[in-house]
């Protein structure tokens, strides 16, 4: 046999070898199977094209915006330990600084640089301004697709939390390591955007990949000790939550949580508006609505069962969900219209599905 012949059954080998490879098989099976595919590798290729690569997230940051920052930081160290990575944002809330610590981040470092923009729907809403010094952006959000401000924009609104759509990105990406530092930081993320995975955006995919997360061996015991282990003076306010909601004539739910309450019982105004959620089982009531007072306006948190609510936190400079959404008021005078639209929404509602009451 001459040379050529040899190199020639030798290349055909290689060929037929790196075809049954297992990376190769893994590597076909995401393009077939997963129509997202593409774009999920595009932006884990962008991210290779940089050294530096500096993660923002939203304004008043909550459980879904800091545990995706932290959890994206820690994928990418991970993975490119010779790269420079950073995560950037407002000081953590009091029930979330046991997470972990963000970076400080000089103007400099922003200079070639590549920004990624995790759990924000709008331009507006991004923390840290600098974020406009860097010479490309990533848009990753589970939110309406309001406003595609990216250089590039993944926007999967199905997705029940942002944490939930970097693990999908990047689970599906052969060979890329998530660590259980990270999954801690992703499931965080998920069951505080989620309610522990009750609310109506939770399918099957997200659960598996939740327990693909769990999987990592991360201690769930504790993490739920530090989220919902609560400080006394916490229930105090529950109970005074609990004896003063309203109901609107067709049974929207809602109570003012005013700066005198809260200076009452001595909590902060992030564990204030946590208390939303003890408005979600009142029968009849598919709507329910908490207003905070914050010193210069009047924020709001409306949820709901089967009615959308996002349509009306939208009226009111807002947005967010379908089924969770926030708005926020210029003044008290507001509260009444939005409350006169909620119930309108519900009685329009009960009347076209009255065989549900």
């Amino acid at each position: 046999m001459g040379i050529k012949e040899m190199i020639k059954d030798k290349a055909k080998k290689i060929f037929k070898d790196a075809q049954n490879s297992d990376v190769v098989r893994n590597i076909q099976d995401k393009m077939f199977d997963d129509e997202d595919f593409s774009n999920k590798l595009d932006i884990y290729n962008k991210i290779k094209e940089y050294d530096t690569i500096i993660i923002h997230r939203h304004v008043r940051p909550d459980g879904d915006a800091i545990g995706s920052s932290l959890g994206l930081r820690q994928i990418l160290r991970d993975n490119f330990p010779e790269k420079n990575i950073y995560s950037v944002g407002e000081k953590l809330p009091e029930y979330l600084e046991f997470v972990g610590e963000e970076d400080i981040v000089e103007d400099n470092i922003y200079e070639n640089a590549l920004v990624i923009a995790v759990d924000t729907a709008t331009k507006a809403r991004i923390c840290d301004d600098r974020y406009q010094n860097a010479k490309e952006l990533i848009k990753i959000d589970h939110h309406d697709p309001v406003e595609p401000y990216g250089d590039m924009n993944y926007v999967r609104e199905h997705m029940a939390s942002c944490s939930l759509l970097i693990m999908d990105i990047f689970n599906s990406i052969p060979n890329v390591v998530i660590s259980k530092e990270a999954a801690r930081y992703l499931y965080l993320a998920a069951i505080t955007d989620t309610g522990r995975f009750r609310y109506a955006d939770v399918d099957g995919k997200a659960l598996k990949l939740a327990g693909e997360m769990l999987d990592k061996g991360i201690d769930t015991e504790d993490l739920y000790a530090h989220l919902y282990t609560k400080e006394l003076k916490s229930y105090q306010l529950q109970a005074y939550v609990y004896k003063n909601i309203k109901l609107t004539e067709n049974g929207v739910a809602y109570m003012f949580m005013t700066k005198k309450i809260m200076k009452k019982f001595k909590v902060s105004i992030e564990d204030a508006s946590n208390m939303v959620n003890l408005m979600d089982g009142i029968k009849g009531s598919l709507i329910w609505v908490l207003f905070i007072e914050h010193p210069e306006n009047i924020r709001v948190r409306l949820r709901s069962r089967h009615i959308k609510v996002i349509d009306i936190a939208k009226l009111y400079n807002g947005g967010g969900h379908d089924n969770a959404s926030g708005a926020t008021l210029d003044n008290k005078k507001q509260i009444p219209h939005l409350l006169k639209e909620a119930d309108y929404r519900l009685k329009e509602y009960k009347e076209n599905n009255k065989e549900k009451f």
